[in-house]
């Protein structure tokens, strides 16, 4: 399963027979140094044993993986982007992530209001007239931000092609539960929230995300629409039998699930997050604000911010994988909001789960601890088996997450 290469350290050129046997490593310099850890540790080991069992096991053709780790950030790239081709995964490897992408759109949301464009405890028709005297009089920005709207469908309804069907759709819409009680994974939920951000900002949102959002925040090789010059890096999706899929547009997928890129991007992306990068502070405190604690689901621990799932430490991997298993992701769930909501906070794991027909993807950070895990595939594997081997890798480097966190990261 392993790609050939020849592997890149602090941006130098070297051969490693030994790692490349198994896999093609990089490792990127941080903008920021941090505490060495006190124990030698081999994180191309840690990660292959968690990396390489479950994609023999689910017949993954290709991953690749990145870690935070001690102010250092490692991609390690394994096995094939197209069985086709045979080409490997490699550093320019595009990986479809799915609802990953939602924490772009959150941040959008976040700056927008930040400079006074819009505000969450607003009601949606407030932003979109054609949509006053609906249920969306009584929604909250909040409220699809958090999937507690009251009861919007998984996915956009079939029939609806046109933004024009979307609205005459939400127009007749009754809600199921009172806005604000009840959390039902939806994507139309976000994707309606990512909508009214670029209607009331009188920008196209995926132009936005990709002239400027992307490039604010360092992300290079990231794309809503990928330009000619980069399908050659494109990943193959492939489905359970093998068959190969990309991705298909259609309404609010920009928002909801468009984005494509490397790991390298994504990792930088949760540096961001946990302020390990050094970017233009509106954007660091946009990313930020998304980390705000909404709503506790009862029963559980998983307490849901603005897109982003979080947990309190010490958590488990029990934990996680209840937060993000079949019930919270397709029932309905009572949630008690949090009034006010929670300021964001270092001491805790956030992480999402990202899913296409082709692709599966997850990510989990500890800001308190400098550390993350990215996991990208060009195979839609079981959401356990992802949280699993994340957090195996988290647990090695950080620490027993189980039990009370270290004051310091990596020790």
């Amino acid at each position: 399963m392993a790609a050939s290469g020849t592997p890149r350290i602090d941006g130098l050129r070297c051969a490693l027979p030994m790692l490349l046997a198994t896999c093609c490593l990089t490792i990127l310099l941080p903008l920021e140094s941090h505490a060495t850890a006190r124990r030698p540790v081999d994180v191309n080991e840690i990660v292959a044993s968690a990396v390489k069992p479950i994609m023999k096991q689910y017949d993954i053709p290709g991953m690749a993986v990145g870690v935070t780790f001690n102010g250092r950030d490692y991609v390690f790239d394994y096995g094939v982007a197209s069985k086709a081709t045979r080409r490997p995964v490699t550093a320019d490897t595009l990986f479809e992530i799915g609802s990953i992408s939602k924490t772009f759109n959150a941040t959008f949301a976040m700056l927008a209001q930040a400079n006074g464009d819009l505000s969450l405890s607003d009601m949606a028709s407030k932003y979109m007239p054609s949509l006053r005297g609906s249920a969306f009089d009584k929604v909250s920005l909040a409220d699809l931000g958090t999937y507690t709207a009251g009861g919007l469908p998984l996915q956009v309804p079939d029939q609806i092609h046109t933004n024009a069907q979307l609205f005459a759709y939400f127009k007749a819409w009754k809600p199921g539960y009172a806005p604000g009680t009840t959390r039902e994974y939806s994507n139309p939920s976000i994707g309606f929230l990512g909508f009214i951000t670029a209607a009331t900002l009188h920008v196209d949102y995926a132009n936005f995300l990709q002239s400027r959002m992307f490039p604010a925040l360092g992300l290079d090789h990231s794309y809503l629409n990928i330009p000619a010059s980069q399908m050659k890096n494109y990943a193959e999706g492939y489905e359970d039998d093998g068959t190969p899929i990309r991705m298909t547009e259609g309404v609010l997928w920009a928002e909801v699930v468009g984005v494509r890129t490397t790991a390298a991007d994504l990792l930088r992306w949760l540096g961001i997050n946990m302020t390990l990068v050094k970017i233009d502070p509106q954007w660091r405190r946009a990313a930020l604000a998304t980390h705000t604690g909404y709503d506790q689901l009862q029963p559980g621990r998983m307490m849901q911010d603005l897109v982003w799932e979080q947990y309190d430490l010490p958590v488990t991997l029990a934990d996680l994988q209840a937060g993000n298993g079949y019930d919270v992701l397709m029932k309905p769930q009572p949630v008690t909001a949090f009034v006010p909501p929670l300021p964001p906070r270092p001491d805790v794991l956030l992480d999402k789960t990202g899913s296409t027909n082709g692709f599966g993807a997850y990510v989990a950070y500890i800001p308190a601890k400098r550390i993350g895990v990215v996991l990208l595939a060009n195979k839609n594997y079981p959401i356990p088996a992802r949280v699993a081997a994340a957090y195996e890798i988290l647990n090695q480097l950080a620490g027993d997450l189980s039990k009370e966190p270290s004051p310091r990261g990596g020790d």
